[in-house]
């Protein structure tokens, strides 16, 4: 790769603290991922919303260990929020394209505050689902604008770092999640359950609160035709009067950005191929890793193979604190190793125990047996390593890369690809899951490991290195590679004119 010029790196306590609070919206992410497979797992909540399968759990009803919580209604109750997330994140695109990225955030949180006083409400599973619907429009709008944020405020050096963070607090929002499933499981009159659901609201207001309060990135405000005010908003963030040069580079790609008109039309020209396939494949992907499985129903996993309500949701405590010091390694090491480096690692910390525990569940499980104490703790010690591997690997990079490999002109709606992408097959995997495990069995963990070895050799082959590249240089990296350079043109005079965007 040619020589990119290097901004300033340092870290202001400005920027600090505006991305804490930014990253709010991860935490409220995984906390709305985390918390429903412990309350789906919890008999009071079963027996007054889905008293089928509450009898099957008792024996009331007769099946096998992989089919006793499969249940569509059950299933969409779990991940309907994907679907209202996939609708809100191109509503999303455009307000935070035209009003900046903490309008976004602000919106979000307002969604989020209003899904979780009605989940803790609920009487009935149409509430609770339309609270899901809530939060879920919360998570678009707040997806597809603190990654953004995150990037846009972060020094080019450190950018990995920072972007990190929202997985980081993803992986947290989780833990806390199964943490206070735990607690609450025992609360005596069986009504734990509303406080799981209602929790949320404590981050989103907090967040709501001060979303007002953020600066806008300059990015946004050079976007929005205030130039003087970006400027003096980068001197703040950098901690120094010397960022002309990123200044420049800013307005150039801003200047290019208003020569678009159709935003979500530029982006599937032939120049934006790379851009169009990554923000299309790496979401799609990181969700056939089978984490969200693992998210969403860590305790009902645990259920399936013998353990109890408050062992299972202990076990899935081991397993959240396995992915979020993972997480929290990765943050540390991404901007020194490099994008590509992780993903490599990570693959293989996945697809290892993903084979084994496929085949002790074939052969030691069976449909109405229980595995041994010494099996069962293999499986747990095997899902926290590849919950160790995702958390160092594919769950902040998939955030982490997207965000940062999208000129200006289409970052917006790329990100809504990414994340619509996201939500459309979270919703799909966490739909079929349940039917999935009954009818493939065991079988299921060998399906996910296929994909995480097809996904390894993606990124290995088509994937280059985003380390240290400014943000308004990244088409450089496009360029340079050995397959894409021949959508985007080289520094050699590989064509990339205009008029070759269209062919495809």
């Amino acid at each position: 790769m040619g020589e990119v010029v290097q901004y300033n790196g340092k870290i202001t306590r400005f920027v600090v603290l505006s991305s804490i609070v930014a990253t709010l919206g991860g935490l409220i992410f995984g906390y709305g991922t985390g918390v429903t497979g412990g309350v789906a797992s919890m008999e009071p909540f079963l027996k007054k919303f889905f008293p089928e399968i509450y009898r099957k759990m008792n024996a009331e009803i007769r099946a096998s260990n992989y089919c006793k919580f499969n249940s569509q209604l059950l299933t969409f109750f779990t991940s309907s929020f994907m679907i209202s997330g996939l609708v809100a994140t191109f509503f999303a695109s455009s307000i935070t394209r035209a009003l900046g990225r903490k309008a976004s955030i602000l919106i979000g949180g307002t969604a989020f505050v209003a899904g979780s006083a009605l989940g803790g409400a609920a009487g009935n599973v149409y509430m609770l689902i339309f609270s899901r619907l809530l939060l879920g429009i919360g998570f678009g709008f707040t997806n597809q604008s603190v990654p953004l944020y995150l990037t846009e405020m972060a020094p080019p050096q450190h950018r990995g770092a920072f972007n990190s963070a929202f997985q980081a607090c993803m992986g947290f929002g989780i833990l806390i999640a199964y943490l206070v499933n735990f607690g609450i499981e025992k609360i005596k009159g069986g009504w734990g359950w509303r406080i799981s659901l209602a929790l949320s609201a404590v981050p989103a207001s907090i967040m709501t609160i001060s979303a007002p309060f953020l600066p806008e990135t300059p990015n946004s405000l050079v976007q929005q035709g205030n130039h003087e005010k970006a400027k003096r908003m980068l001197q703040k963030i950098r901690g120094t009067n010397d960022v002309q040069a990123e200044f420049d580079d800013l307005i150039a790609a801003s200047n290019a950005s208003e020569t678009v008109q159709h935003h979500f039309n530029k982006i599937f020209q032939r120049r934006y191929r790379p851009q169009l396939v990554m923000s299309i494949a790496i979401p799609f992907f990181q969700q056939v890793t089978g984490i969200n499985i693992v998210a969403f129903y860590a305790p009902i996993l645990f259920r399936t193979i013998g353990s109890g309500v408050s062992v299972s949701l202990l076990s899935s405590v081991v397993t959240g604190i396995a992915g979020s010091c993972m997480t929290v390694l990765s943050l540390f090491i991404v901007d020194k190793v490099g994008r590509r480096a992780l993903f490599h690692v990570g693959g293989i910390q996945m697809l290892i125990p993903l084979t084994i525990i496929g085949g002790i569940m074939a052969a030691k499980l069976g449909d109405q047996g229980e595995l041994s104490q010494g099996y069962s703790i293999s499986l747990l010690v095997l899902i926290c390593i590849y919950l160790a591997g995702f958390g160092l690997s594919w769950g902040p990079l998939g955030w982490l890369v997207t965000s940062e490999i999208f000129p200006l002109e289409i970052r917006s709606a790329a990100q809504s690809i990414t994340v619509g992408t996201s939500f459309l097959f979270t919703f799909i995997v966490a739909q079929t899951f349940l039917a999935m495990l009954c009818y493939f069995k065991a079988g299921i963990f060998f399906f996910f490991a296929v994909w995480v070895a097809l996904m390894s050799g993606f990124v290995y082959v088509l994937l280059p290195e985003t380390k240290d590249v400014p943000l308004e240089k990244m088409e450089k990296i496009w360029k340079e590679h050995w397959f894409w350079k021949r959508f985007v043109g080289d520094a050699h005079g590989h064509p990339d004119e205009e008029y070759e965007d269209n062919k495809i």
